[in-house]
C-alpha cells in the first residue's frame, strides 16, 4: 500500500487487474514485485520495469509474453501505469469572454494558447461556455448563434497542434428536448478528440441551463497520454454526497467519473461570485479532491457579463485537499503548473470581505460600461454616502476623468451637502457641474397648482425633484453620450424607500445588492488610504432631503436593525414567523415585509444591479407584482 501527496492509498494488485480488467489479458506473473507499482502520474513511487502477462487474444488463443511496461506493446493492452514522476505541465486559461464577441473570445484564448505553449504546457483548459460568453441566455436558440460558435471551435482547434486543450462551447444534436449541450471539447493534433456533455444543470437563483440545455446521456474519462482525465462542467462538481448535507441531484458526476478510472478531475466553469461563494467554492473543491482521491483543477471565467460577476481564483488541488496553485481575484490570467514537480503555492495575502467586495464592483461596472460600448457615465451627486461609493467606484473602474458628477440642489438641500459633493468630486478628480433644480420645480408646481389646488403637500412633492434630477441626467446622458449610474442600495430597493422615474433612473445599479451598512464599511475602505470621502458625510444622519428636516428613520428603522430583517428575509428565506422566533418584533417585521411586498413593481422596473450576496433583486429573484400572501 502507497500513500503520496496525489495519490490513491490502494493495493497494487488491485489497481493492475482493475486496469487491466476491460481487456483481454490476465496477470500471470510479476517482476520486480507488485507493491512497487506506480498506477498514475501522480504517485511517487515506481513501476516495475518487466510484466509477464497472459494474453487471450481475439482468436482465443493464449499466449505468454514478457513485456516491458515502457513498451508501446504493453501500453497497447490499455494499462495506464507511468514510470517516475508525472511530466504533465497544465495551463489554467482565466479569461474574461464577452458573451457573443466570437472573434474577440477567440483572440483571448489563442493569445493564451501562445503563452502557454511559450510556457511548456501540454495541456490549456478554457472556461465553460468561453466561445460564447457566460450566461448566453435567449442567444442559444438562435441558430446562428450556435453556427458561429462552432465555427470559431473549428477554428481555434486547426491551429492547436502544439499543444492540447479543453475548451467550453456549445454543442447541438438531433435527438429529442433542448436539441443543445453544454459542452467542452477535448482538442489535440488541430482536430476535437472527444466531446464532454454537462450533466447537472442548475435551475436556480441566475441560473436557467434547464431553458436552454439537455442532460449529458453519459459520461465517461478521455486518456491523456498516460492518464485518465475526468472533465466536469461547473455544477457537476457541486454535489459531493460526502460534502453537502442536502444534495440539489442524485447523481455525482465527478464521483462516477473516478470510479471509472479518473485520475485527474478537471472541471471548467462560469463560476459567479458571491460573498457567501468565496469561502464554500474552495471548501466544497478541497472536500472533492480528498473524498474522491483525486487532484482537482477548476478553470473559472472571470469579469462582468450584465449583473453577473465572475471571479476567477481558478486552482489545483491535490488529493490530500493541498491548494497547489491559485489564480487572482477578478483579473484575467494564466496559471502554469507543472505538476511533476507539485510544490505548494505560498498562500496570497487575504483580504477583508469589503476590500473584496469594492474589487468586484470595480470589475462588474467596468466590464459592463466597456461591454455595452459605454467609456463615459454619470450620476447625482447628493454629499451622501451611496453616491460619494458610486462615484468613488466608478472613477476606480474606468477613471476620473471619465465620470460626472452633477450635484443638484433644491431648496431643501443643506449647504453642507453640497460642499461635500463638491470636495468629493475634487478629491476623486471627476468633473463636477452643478445644476439648480429650484427653478425648474417652482415651474413644475406652478403648473400642477390649479389641478391640486385645496390639497396638502405630500410625497408627490418629494417626488417631483427625485424626478426633475432624473430627468437632467437623461438629458445629459443623451447629449454626452454617457451611462447614468444609480445611486440606491439594496436597503432602499427593498423596502421602496426610492422614487421610480426619479432616483431610480439610469442604466446601471452599481449599489443595488449593497445594504446601507455595508455602503459605509464601504466608504471606509475607500477612504483607507486617503480621504477621500469627507467626513461629516460618515457623521450626519443620511436624508434624501426632499423636504425640511427630513432623514431616512423618519420612514425607516434604523439601518443596522433594517439590514439584519431584511437580510433573514431576503437572502435566508424566512418570512414573519420565522422572524418573530428569531427575535424581530412582530409589528416591525410585518411593516417591513409589507414594503418589500409592495414594492415589488418598483424593482421590475430598475436597472440591472450587481450582485454580490446569494440572493440579490433581478432575475434570480422572482416574485409577482399582483399578489396578496403576507408572508
Amino acid at each position: 500500500m502507497h500513500r503520496s501527496l496525489f495519490g490513491k492509498r490502494r493495493s497494487s494488485w488491485t489497481i493492475l487487474r482493475k486496469r487491466l480488467g476491460a481487456y483481454p489479458c490476465t496477470i500471470s506473473a510479476v517482476q520486480p514485485p507488485l507493491p512497487v507499482l506506480r498506477y498514475c502520474g501522480f504517485y511517487d513511487c515506481y513501476a516495475p520495469q518487466r510484466l509477464i502477462v497472459h494474453v487471450d487474444r481475439s482468436t482465443g488463443t493464449s499466449q505468454s509474453t514478457t513485456t516491458d511496461v515502457t513498451s508501446p506493446a504493453f501500453r497497447g493492452l490499455g494499462c495506464r501505469c507511468r514510470i517516475g514522476r508525472l511530466d504533465v505541465k497544465v495551463a489554467l486559461a482565466q479569461i474574461n469572454p464577452t458573451i457573443g464577441d466570437f472573434a474577440g473570445n477567440l483572440a483571448k484564448m489563442v493569445d493564451s494558447r501562445e503563452r502557454a505553449v511559450a510556457a511548456g504546457a501540454q495541456l490549456i483548459i478554457f472556461p465553460e461556455c468561453c466561445i460564447v460568453g457566460y450566461p448566453a441566455q435567449d442567444l442559444i436558440e438562435r441558430d446562428a448563434f450556435i453556427r458561429q460558435n462552432l465555427d470559431a471551435l473549428i477554428q481555434f482547434a486547426a491551429n492547436c497542434t502544439a499543444i492540447a486543450a479543453i475548451v467550453g462551447y456549445i454543442e447541438p444534436h438531433t435527438g429529442d428536448g433542448k436539441r443543445r449541450y453544454n459542452a467542452a471539447a477535448f482538442i489535440r493534433n488541430g482536430r476535437v478528440l472527444s466531446k464532454h456533455f454537462k450533466t447537472l444543470l442548475p435551475t436556480y437563483d441566475v441560473f436557467d441551463e434547464w431553458r436552454h440545455f439537455d442532460p449529458a446521456p453519459s459520461i465517461q474519462p478521455i486518456d491523456f497520454d498516460l492518464h485518465r482525465l475526468g472533465i466536469t462542467i461547473c455544477e457537476d462538481i457541486w454535489n459531493d454526497p460526502d460534502f453537502w448535507s442536502i444534495r440539489r441531484y442524485a447523481s455525482d458526476p465527478a464521483k462516477e467519473l473516478c470510479t471509472s478510472g479518473a485520475d485527474l478531475l478537471i472541471n471548467i466553469a462560469a463560476s459567479p461570485f458571491t460573498l457567501e461563494k468565496r469561502r464554500l467554492r474552495p471548501a466544497m473543491l478541497k472536500a472533492t479532491a480528498v473524498n474522491r482521491r483525486c487532484p482537482v483543477i477548476f478553470v473559472n471565467q472571470v469579469g462582468g457579463n450584465d449583473e453577473l460577476i465572475f471571479d476567477g481564483r481558478s486552482a489545483v488541488y491535490a488529493a490530500d485537499g493541498t491548494l497547489l496553485a491559485e489564480a487572482p481575484e477578478f483579473e484575467e490570467a494564466l496559471l502554469v503548473v507543472d505538476l511533476s514537480a507539485p510544490s505548494v503555492q505560498p498562500p496570497s495575502k487575504s483580504i477583508d470581505d469589503t476590500s473584496t467586495v469594492l474589487k468586484a464592483l470595480t470589475l462588474g461596472t467596468r466590464d459592463y460600461l466597456h461591454k455595452c460600448g459605454f467609456q463615459q457615465c454619470v450620476l447625482g451627486l447628493s454629499g451622501g454616502v451611496d453616491s460619494s461609493v458610486v462615484a468613488a467606484i466608478a472613477a476606480r473602474a474606468i477613471g476620473a476623468e471619465n465620470v460626472f458628477g452633477v450635484a443638484m440642489p433644491s431648496r431643501y438641500s443643506s449647504a453642507e451637502s453640497l460642499e461635500d459633493a463638491s470636495a468629493l468630486a475634487e478629491n476623486l478628480g471627476i468633473r463636477f457641474k452643478q445644476i439648480d433644480i429650484d427653478p425648474i420645480f417652482s415651474v413644475v408646481l406652478g403648473a400642477l397648482a390649479p389641478t391640486f389646488h385645496g390639497l396638502s403637500t405630500d410625497i408627490t412633492e418629494e417626488n417631483l425633484q427625485a424626478r426633475i434630477r432624473g430627468l437632467l441626467l437623461m438629458a445629459f446622458s443623451n447629449k454626452f453620450g454617457a451611462l447614468v449610474l444609480t445611486t440606491g442600495n439594496k436597503s432602499e430597493l427593498a423596502t421602496g424607500y426610492c422614487t421610480l422615474y426619479g432616483d431610480m433612473v439610469g442604466g446601471l445599479a452599481i449599489i443595488a445588492d449593497i445594504p446601507k451598512t455595508l455602503v459605509y464599511r464601504l466608504a471606509a475602505t475607500i477612504n483607507r488610504d486617503a480621504p477621500i470621502i469627507p467626513q461629516r458625510v460618515f457623521d450626519k444622519a443620511p436624508s434624501a432631503e426632499l423636504r425640511p428636516a427630513q432623514i431616512d428613520q423618519d420612514t425607516l428603522p434604523p439601518y443596522d436593525e433594517l439590514d439584519r430583517i431584511l437580510l433573514h428575509h431576503i437572502e435566508h428565506g424566512q418570512d414573519a414567523k420565522d422572524l418573530a422566533e428569531v427575535g424581530f418584533p412582530l409589528k416591525l417585521t410585518d411593516q417591513l415585509l409589507r414594503m418589500v411586498r409592495m414594492s415589488e413593481y418598483k424593482r421590475r422596473q430598475a436597472a440591472p444591479g450587481l450582485k454580490i450576496t446569494s440572493k440579490a433583486f433581478g432575475y434570480g429573484r422572482r416574485f409577482p407584482i399582483a399578489q396578496k400572501w403576507p408572508g
